[in-house]
């Protein structure tokens, strides 16, 4: 019997992989049970199912911390998405882990973000419900949502990883057993989406004015480095060094020294960037932009489905849900200047001819 590529790539994982990785042969499977590819791994098809989704393509448009940026150097939710996987990936080659897994959580990780970053976020937690987020979200998406409804049918490992990659202001490293993801790549995703952002987030906010690399805590850049290519290089070597076997498992750790300049660059962002008044003041208008979005649609029942209909989201089965999770769903899905175009069609006077 002939051995198709995919079983010879299986086998190639076994002789190179650590005994912690996740082996593709070895996924506990998917919701709806699939023939397997006679080429690509069930990892390596939940990646490009992500990338090639609805959802994916969106992030390109919404905003990872600056509204709108003018810059063409910002980042973007898809440009931080992409930063991630390949931090996940170099730390989980270095490892010898599975890194079709490692990206394919990754690629997905973000995908139920909000437009207007954790603005969008805060607003439907409060006319929503407390209970949404982001990574909820994102696995709504993958579930329920892409294809019109079908969902991307990913496997247990990318849609736990995809859940457990994030814990709000919780640890980096989180000590909670429930908190990580069950497979190790998921572990180390969430601790790269950590690596990106504090890179990534004051490289823009230096770049914008609204600090100065004066201001960086002197821990930061004498642990860390000073400039994004020293502190992540830092970060991961660290990471990939200071990680040790206990107990016959894995367990992800770092350095107390770089393990606290993280911890104070993070505090640092929060106090200076994220919660800064020119950031923040621009997060109020998009909140109302939102809110009435949603008040209106809630509403609107039949400008409800137009909508869903051009995002490919009007045959996702609605009828089995409740109006306002259906108006959530839309209005988390839409991008940034998807929403303030919305909002100028729905709410602005039209000129006489």
């Amino acid at each position: 019997m002939t051995t198709s590529i995919r079983e010879s790539f299986e086998e190639r994982e076994k002789g190179f992989m650590s005994p912690y990785g996740c082996l593709s042969c070895e996924s506990r499977g998917r919701r709806q049970a699939e023939p397997p590819s006679k080429i690509r791994t069930a990892f390596q098809r939940d990646r490009d199912r992500i990338l090639y989704s609805n959802a994916f393509r969106r992030m390109k448009y919404k905003t990872q911390v600056f509204l709108s940026p003018m810059g063409d150097q910002y980042r973007t939710r898809l440009t931080h998405t992409l930063e991630v996987a390949q931090i996940a990936r170099t730390i989980s080659r270095a490892m010898r882990l599975n890194e079709d897994l490692a990206e394919a959580i990754a690629m997905g990780h973000d995908l139920g973000h909000t437009p207007f970053g954790h603005g969008g976020e805060t607003v439907l937690q409060e006319i929503f419900s407390p209970t949404f987020s982001h990574r909820k979200q994102s696995l709504r998406i993958v579930d329920v949502l892409e294809k019109n409804g079908q969902g991307l049918n990913l496997t247990h490992e990318v849609r736990d990883g995809i859940l457990k990659h994030s814990k709000g202001y919780g640890r980096i490293i989180p000590e909670d057993p429930a908190e990580r993801a069950s497979t190790l790549e998921g572990q180390v995703v969430r601790v790269a989406d950590i690596m990106a952002y504090l890179n990534h987030d004051l490289d823009d906010a230096i770049r914008s004015g609204v600090v100065t690399d004066r201001q960086v805590p002197e821990i930061c850049t004498q642990v860390l480095g000073r400039t994004h290519s020293e502190r992540a290089t830092t970060m991961v070597r660290d990471l990939v060094f200071t990680s040790r076997c206990r107990d016959g498992a894995l367990v992800l750790e770092m350095s107390d020294e770089v393990y606290q300049a993280m911890t104070v660059l993070r505090k640092f962002l929060f106090e200076n960037v994220y919660r800064a008044p020119r950031v923040h003041a621009e997060f109020v208008k998009a909140k109302k932009i939102l809110s009435e979005l949603y008040t209106y649609f809630l509403e609107n029942g039949e400008a409800l489905q137009v909508e869903l209909d051009r995002m490919d989201m009007g045959g996702c089965n609605h009828g089995q849900y409740p109006r306002k999770r259906v108006v959530c769903d839309l209005i988390a899905s839409i991008t940034d200047r998807y929403a303030l175009n919305l909002y100028e069609r729905i709410f602005f006077p039209s000129p006489m001819v």
